[in-house]
């Protein structure tokens, strides 16, 4: 790594458009360049003598301090006059005529790379435009705001000739010379990224992430597509995980919560016995959408004791028009029958008192009991069954806490919600799930 001063989403180049920065940089900077060195700087510019022809004029000795003979000039004015009028490569030519004069100076050298150098970019001679501007870099004659200017004009170039190691290098010395255009600061991020050190581009891309965050700003969607990009290349899991969480975080879309989801379950020790809380974050994530995941969630529910919550799946699932149709149709007919049934008879149960939820003394019984009654809409006595649960020595405590703080989001209590599910720790996957839910609830705020 330089030192410092798969998802199909994902598997792409950044869409950055290094030519369009690239006439950005330099069409209106150059342009202000060549006339801030104004031709009031060429006093010795004039036409030839009267009467005299412009070749019998002889080149006169060259004249101490910044100032330029006629032949330089008056040649000078001339290509500056066809760069005005976008002929380029008539100024360009134009240019050349300076190659006859003997002895230039210093001043008068400045000039001609200057004005050469914005003849050629225009032109689309990048290599004698590079060289030119590199000439008047190293003359040191341009005020401090205008070598910079030049210094991200070459960046640019070298950019667009994929020279990387080159980018690199004069986007660094314009940055360290007090250059702060973001667009320029993007070369180096490109720069390291298409040479291959994508560690690099990786740090630039989480540090300009860092202040947008800490400034208030959201990050763009390209600038987190790209970071994720970067470490894909690097086969870098924790760090595309964080570049996903970003994403979930600003631009909840769809396919980022698959992405995200999937891997998660994919971690090393992720537990089985947390699938229905992955189906659930799923449906909040509007990532269920296959018959097949209708289904096992609904049994999943009726096997964990929620028969509301398998009826609000299927109801869902034939509402959204993905059950009741197909081969497998009279399958889902029975497994609607069964939820409803089920639920109903939940429901008089719930309605009666329910004597199990006051002799129950297990922690994972009261939790159950809890949140039913809580998807059964008796908050109340279900979030204080679950509480007391909690304090009842459960068989897997993180997973209590997160069921909790999903009864209470059932709730309407959001706040309470966010607190538990900060606490969730643990790494075979609740600590997970927890967060992802924190994103969820979090979008947007």
């Amino acid at each position: 790594m330089r030192a410092s001063n798969k998802s199909k989403s994902m598997k792409r180049d950044s869409g950055f458009d290094g030519a369009a920065l690239l006439r950005a940089a330099l069409v209106g900077s150059l342009a202000a360049l060549l006339a801030s060195v104004s031709l009031a700087q060429l006093p010795g510019a004039s036409p030839p003598p009267q009467g005299q022809p412009a070749e019998a004029h002889q080149p006169s000795e060259a004249p101490k301090g910044d100032a330029a003979r006629p032949e330089v000039g008056n040649v000078i004015k001339a290509a500056r006059d066809l760069i005005q009028a976008k002929k380029y490569k008539e100024a360009l030519a134009k240019v050349q005529e300076t190659n006859a004069v003997p002895n230039l100076n210093a001043y008068e050298k400045f000039v001609i790379d200057l004005t050469r150098g914005s003849a050629a970019e225009g032109a689309g001679e990048t290599d004698t435009a590079i060289s030119s501007f590199e000439s008047v870099v190293a003359s040191g004659r341009l005020p401090p705001v205008d070598q910079t200017k030049v210094m991200g004009a070459i960046a640019g170039m070298y950019y667009g000739n994929k020279n990387y190691a080159k980018t690199i290098q004069w986007v660094m010395r314009y940055e360290k010379e007090g250059g702060t255009d973001p667009a320029i600061h993007q070369l180096l991020v490109q720069g390291d990224y298409l040479s291959g050190d994508n560690a690099d581009a990786a740090k630039l891309l989480r540090d300009e992430i860092d202040s947008d965050e800490k400034a208030g700003r959201t990050p763009t969607e390209e600038r987190l597509l790209f970071l994720a990009s970067c470490y894909l290349k690097m086969n870098d899991n924790a760090g595309y995980t964080f570049a996903l969480e970003k994403l979930v975080a600003h631009y909840p879309k769809k396919s980022y919560w698959a992405d995200l989801i999937s891997r998660m379950q994919r971690k090393a020790g992720f537990s089985d016995r947390l699938e229905l809380d992955v189906l659930r974050l799923q449906l909040a994530t509007g990532n269920l959408s296959k018959p097949n995941e209708f289904m096992e969630m609904a049994q999943l529910a009726l096997q964990a004791g929620f028969p509301i919550e398998a009826k609000r799946i299927v109801d869902q699932g034939y509402s959204s028009g993905v059950l009741g149709k197909g081969a497998d149709a009279e399958r889902q007919n029975r497994l609607r029958e069964l939820t409803n049934k089920q639920a109903a008879q939940d429901a008089v149960a719930i309605a009666q008192g329910d004597s199990e939820s006051t002799s129950a003394k297990e922690g994972d019984v009261l939790l159950a009991i809890g949140y039913n009654d809580v998807l059964n809409g008796k908050a109340e006595r279900g979030l204080a069954l679950m509480e007391k649960g909690i304090h009842q020595s459960p068989k897997h405590p993180e997973d209590a806490k997160l069921h909790l703080a999903l009864a209470y989001l059932q709730a309407g209590q959001k706040l309470r919600a966010i607190q538990l599910l900060q606490t969730v720790r643990g790494n075979d996957g609740a600590a997970d799930l927890a967060r992802l839910w924190l994103l969820q609830e979090n979008r947007g705020a």
